[in-house]
């Protein structure tokens, strides 16, 4: 079929990458985003713009606050569809639970409540789920979105298509296509190290652009690498759930047979309780850790079985201090406060798995790589961008010439993918700062307006690539990056407007979760002024290489050029250009 292995693996390459590139372009935005979505969240909720904080006192504040939650109704009508009986007014608790990392200002805390009669044995929970403010224990009003934590972050891994949690598996298969373009691109490339130092952005758009996605594709490439892997280790048990089904019972007894061996129990004991002081039992579990060396602050904090004599207390570690996703349990009898065990070091395999999974989720306390982090986010981005546009560039003449419109769909979707993708995310920003604070749902009309913004600029990205049918730019990537320009302006502008604090403020405070996200908005805006720049630059033509030659001519020149390096010469036959057009 192919000449030579190297044309099969840029055919590979090109089409993998194409076909599910638009939602590698999501993934890899809204994962640089989630990189900063606590900081994201306090941009969002004017509220919460305090320091961080340790989690609070469960005897003074926690238990107060917990026996207040209740599920809401969304939770309480999808409850009725797993229950055969009718749910009853008060439902009996069944857990606590409270988590907290070093960059959260509030609290996220649950109520798990019993289930009657369900459907399902081992779905038999309904919960209420509430944010605190952890200096007074006033819950926030739970129709506030926190747009990092509970839209841009589930964005990256579910692209929020929920029913059967087809978007999971959708960004699975992407993954296995990332790490298939990886390995691919890696063959195709002969001259690999060059390219990391290789960009030539006065050169005609073609040769600009894959410049440019060699250039990130290969800087980044054991970021992208990793996080492929690492993605589809963390959801590992969901794309091959054996333990959920063919070894469902073997999983069972296993949970009973730890419950004895731990001594935690499984079940409750049907005997009411008292609950000990859970602020005693943090500072032995904080007393512990440090006698091995450990960080103390306290992450996540559970009561199971609570009002029970076999309720307990467990008390996990905040991992900040390491790259390993830990916890370092340890774990009380609820009603005398006694010890009960300590977790065992993992085994090899668990350790592993823990590090791979830590590394994905930097939960760790390590500024300079967290912005690194971000860095390789973006490159990801750029290097995707960039081959959308270098597909087009390689192809829009022969399909103008030819009557087709493949060119233009490509164009159209990957506008809607890159700067349409922005559109929204700003036009969810300025949304976020112009809707009335006392709006019912507030947070899903921000997440309708997102998804009203993105659909827009589908729409004027069809309307604007017609060019492209005559082998000329789309107007659309000028006008809508200064669309994005426009709009993450008035972002910054509209949160000095509505909270006071203007970039001039945050920064002479040092409050760097706002000022990031305004500097990094303003930061955008520039970028995407240049880019709107030289996009009509190149399409009046006035663009010209290092030596004053038209663009035209040297992208002539290097069709010409790559045809000759990529593929073998045959007697008889002018030398044919891979599908690619990588060489």
């Amino acid at each position: 079929m192919f000449a030579s292995f190297r044309l099969s693996m840029a055919w590979l390459h090109t089409w993998f990458g194409l076909v599910l590139g638009f939602v590698l372009m999501a993934v890899f935005f809204f994962g640089s985003l989630s990189v900063y979505d606590r900081e994201i969240d306090r941009w969002a909720i004017p509220s919460t713009r305090f320091e961080p904080q340790p989690m609070p006192s469960f005897d003074k504040l926690l238990e107060p606050a917990f026996r207040r939650i209740v599920p809401n109704q969304a939770a309480l009508d999808e409850a009725r569809g797993r229950s055969n009986s009718p749910l009853p007014a008060v439902m009996p608790l069944h857990e606590w639970g409270a988590y907290t990392t070093h960059r959260d200002p509030v609290l996220t805390v649950w109520s798990g409540f019993e289930l009657p009669d369900p459907k399902d044995p081992d779905n038999d929970h309904v919960y209420g789920i509430a944010t605190l403010d952890p200096r007074t224990g006033q819950a926030l009003p739970d129709d506030r979105l926190k747009l990092g934590s509970q839209f841009f972050y589930p964005m990256h891994y579910s692209l929020h298509l929920h029913w059967k949690e087809l978007g999971t598996w959708i960004v699975g298969l992407a993954a296995l296509v990332m790490l298939a373009a990886l390995v691919s691109g890696v063959v195709m490339h002969r001259k690999i190290f060059r390219e990391l130092f290789t960009f030539r952005p006065r050169k005609h758009t073609q040769r600009s652009a894959l410049d440019l996605h060699n250039l990130t594709g290969v800087v980044a490439l054991p970021f992208h690498f990793m996080f492929a892997l690492s993605g589809l280790v963390i959801f590992a048990a969901m794309y091959f759930p054996v333990g959920e089904t063919m070894l469902r019972p073997l999983a069972k007894a296993h949970e009973h047979a730890e419950s004895l061996r731990t001594g935690l129990p499984h079940e409750a004991a049907g005997v009411p309780a008292g609950l000990a002081s859970v602020d005693a039992m943090v500072a032995e579990a904080q007393r512990r850790w440090a006698a091995r060396g450990m960080a103390g602050d306290v992450g996540m904090l559970t009561v199971h079985h609570v009002g029970d004599a076999n309720a307990t207390v467990s008390v996990f570690r905040a991992g900040t201090d390491r790259v390993t996703l830990t916890g370092e349990g340890i774990h009380f009898k609820g009603p005398t406060g006694e010890v009960i065990r300590e977790d065992e070091p993992v085994n090899m395999v668990d350790g592993i798995n823990n590090f791979i999974t830590g590394l994905h989720l930097q939960h760790f306390r390590h500024w300079l790589l967290r912005v690194l982090y971000f860095a390789g986010g973006l490159a990801g981005s750029a290097c995707i961008a960039t081959g959308f546009i270098f597909f087009v560039e390689k192809r829009k003449k022969q399909h103008a010439a030819k009557g087709q419109v493949g060119s233009r769909v490509v164009d159209a979707l990957a506008v809607t993918t890159v700067t349409g993708m922005l559109i929204a995310t700003a036009t969810m920003l300025v949304a976020n700062r112009l809707l009335p604070e006392a709006l019912p749902m507030r947070g899903v009309w921000e997440e309708r307006i997102f998804w009203a913004a993105w659909l827009l600029a589908f729409c004027h990205a069809w309307w604007r690539t017609a060019p492209v049918l005559q082998a000329r730019v789309a107007p659309a990537w000028a006008e809508q990056c200064w669309a994005v320009a426009v709009l993450a302006v008035a972002a910054v502008l509209l949160n000095a407007l509505t909270t006071g604090d203007h970039l001039l403020k945050t920064l002479a405070d040092g409050y760097w979760p706002v000022a990031g996200v305004d500097l990094v908005l303003l930061g955008a805006a520039a970028l995407v002024l240049v880019a709107a720049r030289r996009v009509r630059q190149r399409a009046r033509g006035n663009v010209v290489d290092g030596t004053g030659t038209p663009a035209g001519r040297d992208a002539g020149r290097l069709a010409s050029s790559h045809a000759a390096a990529s593929a073998p010469a045959q007697p008889g036959r002018a030398p044919q250009m891979p599908e690619a057009g990588h060489a």
